[in-house]
């Protein structure tokens, strides 16, 4: 999934949940902040402390370096959490490893994941755990079927459309994403060599209005519905969302009200625009238009720069960071949403590949 989805999906569906503005401001940014936390290592003040932060995401540059790449630390826990066959805990032991580590949507594992989240809510980092844990659920619909290590079964190919026609978009998309590299890594990206997540099937994936088939590196034919896929995530997430703030994981949560509801499914279903951007502001518009039943609020996100909680907390502008580079210390920076936003991504890793993934005999830390 996209910042569309991922910001203003996740912004829209915690204000049907009961989340206030303010709140699911939070939730929203941090669901989208995942894929934008691509800097990690220390942060070092002029007072001499320091902070030592993870990255979540990898920068989309240098698509032919797979050893960067191919981090089990930031796909699995991330992006592609593992969905053991789609059995429960104590199942599955039997199964390769391969086929337990491929992403299923609303998974035992996923629903575990939830609910920990929301035992954890009285943190003082819980909303942006919230955020961070309904990205990694959202894209259990969408990274379905992918696994967040390099293995063969991610070498999708016979790519077609709604209408079961060839989709010769694919080759052009990568021609135009790699330019003169291309053909040089063509062999080892789209080949044989066992791609990373679905890197042969690009944004497809993550575009909510489309519909579209392939064949994967098994063998198995598969159709694919985003639209659908999309708007049971949301009804899943809005779930969640209502049980964390009740307090209790196992509530029968009612979900979202079929007016907004319908509205959803309409806006992932016209909203057709290739760039996830372009689709971004037409959600923020709906949402400044008062277009659900929460009424008309102005909504934005800046990942970096001006605005942004990185500059809040540090005080930079800058895209990429440098270890040399010394920040004045503040106060403020213990509370300030950037560093409980990287306190969550912390606790979250944690518990997933030293906690969660292991009670389904799943090692991958």
């Amino acid at each position: 999934m996209q910042i569309d989805f991922h910001h203003g999906v996740t912004y829209v569906v915690a204000r049907l949940a009961g989340f206030d503005h303010a709140g699911a401001n939070i939730i929203a940014y941090s669901a989208q902040y995942v894929d934008d936390a691509t800097n990690e290592g220390r942060i070092a003040f002029d007072c001499q402390s320091m902070y030592f932060r993870i990255a979540s995401a990898h920068k989309m540059l240098d698509y032919a370096n797979f050893d960067v790449l191919a981090n089990h630390h930031a796909w699995i826990p991330f992006h592609f959490l593992p969905g053991n066959d789609g059995l429960p805990a104590g199942q599955g032991e039997d199964i390769p490893f391969s086929r337990r580590i491929i992403c299923r949507p609303n998974s035992y594992i996923a629903q575990d994941m939830v609910k920990e989240c929301i035992r954890r809510r009285s943190d003082p980092n819980a909303l942006q755990r919230l955020g961070i844990t309904m990205h990694v659920y959202a894209d259990t619909w969408a990274h379905q079927g992918f696994c967040g290590i390099t293995h063969a079964q991610n070498n999708s190919h016979d790519l077609r459309d709604a209408d079961h026609q060839p989709d010769t978009e694919i080759t052009a998309q990568l021609k135009d994403f790699f330019g003169a590299a291309f053909d040089s890594i063509q062999s080892k990206f789209v080949g044989n060599t066992m791609p990373l997540g679905h890197g042969t099937v690009l944004s497809y994936p993550d575009r909510p209005y489309l519909r579209w088939s392939y064949t994967n590196g098994l063998g198995e034919k598969i159709h694919r519905d985003n639209p659908t896929d999309f708007l049971n995530a949301a009804q899943h997430m809005c779930k969640a969302m209502q049980c964390f703030l009740a307090g209790d994981p196992n509530l029968d949560a009612p979900g979202l009200a079929d007016q907004d509801r319908k509205q959803i499914d309409t806006l992932i279903r016209s909203i057709v625009h290739e760039d996830g951007d372009q689709r971004h502001q037409v959600w923020l518009t709906a949402v400044r238009n008062g277009d659900f039943s929460f009424g008309p609020c102005a909504l934005s996100y800046v990942a970096k720069g001006e605005h942004s909680w990185k500059y809040d907390a540090l005080g930079t502008t800058a895209s990429v960071d440098d270890e040399k580079t010394i920040y004045r210390y503040q106060t403020a920076f213990l509370k300030s949403n950037w560093k409980r936003f990287h306190d969550a991504l912390q606790a979250h890793r944690l518990y997933v590949e030293h906690e969660l993934l292991p009670e389904y005999g799943i090692c991958a830390a």
